[in-house]
């Protein structure tokens, strides 16, 4: 039986343990987050602006808040936020009450973004986290897939609600700087975006062999992208001390002198290099400017501008 109480829609359900969560934002990501919580026993009020949305999950025990303050209202637990953008979450919280209210924004944003977004909450009277999420919704509530989220900003706050925080996926708290869950957030997906270029870029060499088996090649380019992940460690070490030729087995000089190779088979195999080039002709800068025997740090340095 459904019951109406003011702007919460109510479905009678067994008393279940767990912090009670309240959820705005049942796209996607946020019905996926919403169902973990719910398995987990976690008693659980759910807000969208398109409320059909919200009627499976009324039917597996979560309550459906008809407006984001009578959700907010409601709230015993955390406050968190899965919508569309910054914008989103502006208009889905004007003029709602927060005060003493633990908000948890995993909606995607830019550092600069969490930010505002964390004074403007503590404003409003609330306790404010910021998190960015490294996985996609079939990932969650599976530990096993090995998804997790950034969390920063309050640490009492993180501390608080870990258990609930858990659930969906793994939690990982990287600063009370609330910008510093979305700078790992968007740097992590920066070096997946660079990442799946080149493997792109792979495919278009070999997709013309008729006769080449490619779930073979897709392991071994698999395997090589792992050996070849552990470049970050001497990258970071270099940079931890300034010295950009510390350690370095290949250098700028030779990757470069290298990449007509790589320029040149594109051509022949008739593959447009533009994956690629953007990249190399910076490290070709970097070389003119004398610095050929670093490391790709040197990159780095480049890149601000050193």
């Amino acid at each position: 039986m459904i019951r109406v109480h003011s702007s919460l829609i109510a479905m009678d359900t067994h008393t279940t343990p767990g912090t009670p969560v309240t959820l705005l934002g049942l796209g996607g990501m946020g019905t996926a987050l919403a169902r973990a919580w719910l398995g987990a026993g976690h008693p659980l009020t759910v807000w969208n602006r398109t409320p059909e949305k919200a009627g499976p999950l009324a039917g597996e025990g979560a309550r459906v808040a008809s407006t984001p303050a009578g959700a907010v209202a409601s709230a015993t637990g955390p406050v968190v936020l899965c919508l569309l953008d910054d914008a989103s979450v502006e208009e889905a919280l004007d003029g709602v009450d927060l005060t003493g209210k633990d908000v948890v924004n995993l909606t995607t944003s830019t550092p600069a973004d969490a930010r505002l977004r964390a004074r403007w909450a503590v404003e409003r009277g609330a306790r404010f986290l910021d998190g960015g999420i490294m996985a996609v919704p079939p990932m969650i509530g599976r530990p096993e897939t090995g998804g997790y989220i950034f969390y920063s900003g309050d640490r009492a706050l993180f501390e608080r609600h870990s258990g609930a925080l858990e659930v969906p996926a793994g939690a990982k708290f990287v600063g009370e700087d609330p910008g510093h869950a979305a700078l790992h957030d968007i740097a992590l997906l920066s070096a997946m975006t660079g990442m799946l270029a080149g493997i792109t870029h792979a495919f278009a060499l070999v997709g013309a062999e008729k006769d080449l088996d490619r779930a073979g090649f897709a392991a071994l380019l698999a395997e090589w992208l792992g050996a070849m992940s552990g470049t970050t460690h001497e990258m970071a070490a270099q940079l931890e001390s300034g010295d950009y030729t510390e350690g370095v087995t290949s250098n700028l000089a030779m990757m470069t002198a290298g990449n007509d190779a790589l320029l040149a088979t594109a051509e022949d195999r008739s593959v447009d290099p533009r994956l690629l080039t953007p990249y190399m002709e910076l490290m070709r800068r970097r070389v003119a400017q004398g610095h050929g025997d670093e490391g790709l740090a040197g990159m780095v340095g480049l890149l601000r501008g050193e």
